[in-house]
């Protein structure tokens, strides 16, 4: 391992000069419930027109990478601001300390991750974790850390003010996981997002590769205590044991085999209540249950646990029995409601649907309400659908539901013909059709929906603010006999095996003849959302097609990537999420765009904002989603008022 302590000794024990409290993003989602939403007030929308770059950080990987170790990362991750220093994580899994009014790197952890590992959700890091020691002196080492986690399956806590591991956490610093059976390849299993920290617990999920195999890495959630590393406590979303309180969900032979129903987005914790909230995924395989009959609880669910114990206290499914993909893709957030006259607590969590359930947080019991529906049936032979499926009374969905072949979209007209026509040959009955031999239409497609930029929220307002996607896609199941072998994902879809399933399955994104999306645009939109009645306030189109356009078109048809927004108490929301490489601010209460930026990259993460020295940053960064990006960056970049 290298550790470059570039002016740690200078900064790591005197500190780095200026202020930063109540302007802290302290935690991946802003705060450990993540709301997305800062109190900062200095950044108006009468001024934010004025916003100008302020400094740029270079993580270097655009120089020292090889084009194709590029194309194999992303660059999602959202930095954090505590005792008055940036912390971040490279798509590599670097941790870097910054000065915040500069950018100026303090210091830097290299794990060495192996670039050959071909993972499945490829070399990205979404955050870091930031915690404070109560027993510790305050310049004793290690007094306040940072972890992280790797696309090697390691846990590292290093020390804060000089990025050096701390050597009483596990071996030397690093606990390593081991998944409970062995790996087909060695990025079959890695971690994404930044674990949390509650109960002086340090709770970490994991990311499986889908579709390879019905026995897949189990998604257990594993505890560690955040001091020692010493192991804690596990939580495993499929119910292994007979006496579980949900066992009667799954069949018998699919409790012991089934993998997957991991957490791989963001957690959030509610440390006053001490509970966890899970988002949690799909059983394995994604295209068919034939190997698991029942409703298949504990996935696709927001569970709360208590983070003591990792008991489950209640748990909310959003999807029986599984066979779109439909994961729980965000961090759940946790904000406060009125009813009556009075705040509710809840659990607000945007899913790939298009549907957001709002659930009391004592309970899990809906807000708003929530209706169990007949959906489509006759799934392919061995398939165990669920008859219906739950459905939000409130709010409306975010994202269109159905598409009919009369709505094939296309830029010319032998565009349109041609998707028309493709739209024509597959089974599509709206939300919930079930995989078939012959094609299904898949419409939200298995990037949502929202996926894990999640959403974020005013409290003064009320508002919700949601990026989502609309995009169809096409999955078909494919005959054991007739599956010729392999598992390829490019950027034409994906085929894969599903090895233990009676089928293998191919998918991938409806696309023209002319390269753009079949379904109608915007395939790109922010949108919000009044969660004083559970209502949609309003809708915009998010970005232009000018880049992925045959020939540079400037309509807003939405130009969709990942990542998410953030709000702010004067009532902006910040976003970046576009393969049009802007960053954008928009009016909260109305949708009206007031700024814009252009970025060296599509900003295919979630922005941050905070307070240092008396001026508010905005910071994103920018270094592009390799799957879909023209050209690969790995800066973030602050922007803020002229001084």
């Amino acid at each position: 391992m290298k550790i470059q302590l570039f002016l740690a000794l200078l900064l790591g024990f005197f500190g780095v000069l200026g202020s930063a409290q109540a302007g802290d993003w302290a935690h991946y989602g802003g705060d450990a419930g993540g709301s997305k939403y800062s109190p900062l007030a200095q950044i108006t929308p009468e001024n934010v027109r004025s916003l100008e770059q302020a400094w740029t950080f270079s993580t270097g990987d655009v120089e020292e990478r090889t084009s194709d170790e590029m194309r194999s990362s992303a660059l999602e991750v959202t930095p954090i601001l505590a005792d008055g220093r940036l912390y971040m994580c490279s798509a590599f899994n670097e941790v870097i300390a910054l000065h915040p009014g500069t950018g100026e790197q303090i210091w830097r952890f290299d794990p060495e991750v192996a670039t050959d590992r071909r993972p499945g959700n490829q070399y990205t890091c979404r955050g870091v974790t930031y915690w404070v020691d109560p027993d510790a002196e305050p310049t004793a080492r290690c007094a306040s850390r940072i972890f992280t986690g790797t696309v090697d399956s390691r846990v590292i806590s290093l020390d804060a003010r000089t990025g050096e591991p701390c050597t009483g956490f596990g071996a030397e610093g690093i606990v390593a996981i081991k998944p409970e059976i062995d790996l087909w390849w060695p990025g079959e299993f890695q971690i994404t997002s930044a674990p949390v920290i509650a109960a002086g617990k340090l709770i970490i999920g994991s990311a499986i590769s889908d579709n390879a195999r019905a026995e897949a890495p189990r998604g257990t959630v594993r505890a560690y205590d955040v001091r020692t590393g010493e192991f804690e406590w596990t939580f495993d979303p499929v119910p292994r044991d007979a006496s579980s309180p949900v066992a009667d969900s799954w069949s018998e032979d699919g409790r012991a085999i089934t993998g997957h129903a991991n957490v791989w987005a963001p957690m959030s914790v509610d440390e006053d209540r001490g509970l966890v909230f899970l988002p949690t995924s799909s059983p394995s395989p994604d295209h068919f249950g034939g190997t698991r009959p029942g409703d298949n609880r504990y996935a696709n669910s927001v569970v709360a646990l208590n983070a003591a114990t990792g008991d489950v206290v209640w748990h909310f499914q959003t999807v029986h029995h599984d066979v779109w993909d439909y994961d729980l893709p965000a961090q759940p957030s946790l904000i406060t409601l009125q009813r009556d006259g009075e705040p509710v607590d809840v659990v607000a969590q945007v899913t790939k649907t298009g549907f957001m359930f709002v659930l009391e947080r004592d309970t899990g019991e809906p807000f708003f309400g929530v209706e169990e529906r007949a959906v489509p049936q006759d799934g392919a032979p061995g398939e165990h659908l669920s008859p219906t499926q739950p459905f939000p009374v409130a709010p409306p969905p975010f994202t269109p539901q159905k598409i009919t072949p009369e709505e094939g979209w296309g830029m010319l007209l032998f565009d349109e013909w041609s998707c028309e026509s493709r739209l024509a040959e597959l089974r599509s009955e709206g939300l919930f059709t079930p995989p078939t031999l012959g094609g299904t239409v898949l419409y939200p497609f298995t990037g949502g929906g929202a996926n894990w930029g999640g959403m974020s929220f005013d409290p003064e307002r009320q508002i919700a603010v949601v990026h989502t996607l609309s995009i169809a896609m096409e999955v078909r199941l494919i005959e054991r006999d007739a599956y010729d072998g392999g598992n390829i994902t490019n950027d034409a879809g994906e085929r894969a095996p599903q090895v233990g399933a009676d089928y293998a399955m191919t998918r991938g994104v409806m696309l023209s003849p002319l390269g753009v999306p079949c379904s109608p645009p915007p395939w790109s939109s922010l949108t919000g959302i009044d969660l004083s009645d559970g209502t949609i306030a309003w809708t915009v189109p998010l970005g232009t097609i000018e880049k992925i356009a045959p020939v540079p078109l400037p309509f807003k048809w939405g130009a969709p990537t990942m990542g998410g927004s953030i709000n702010t108490r004067t009532g902006l929301a910040f976003i970046a999420a576009t393969s049009d490489d802007k960053f954008r601010a928009f009016n909260t209460l109305t949708g009206e765009e007031l700024w814009q930026a252009d970025l060296p990259s599509s900003g295919a993460a979630i922005p941050m904002t905070y307070e240092w020295d008396g001026r508010q940053y905005v910071l994103i960064a920018a270094g592009g989603f390799g799957r879909t990006s023209v050209e690969m960056s790995d800066q973030v970049i602050a922007f803020a008022l002229p001084e």
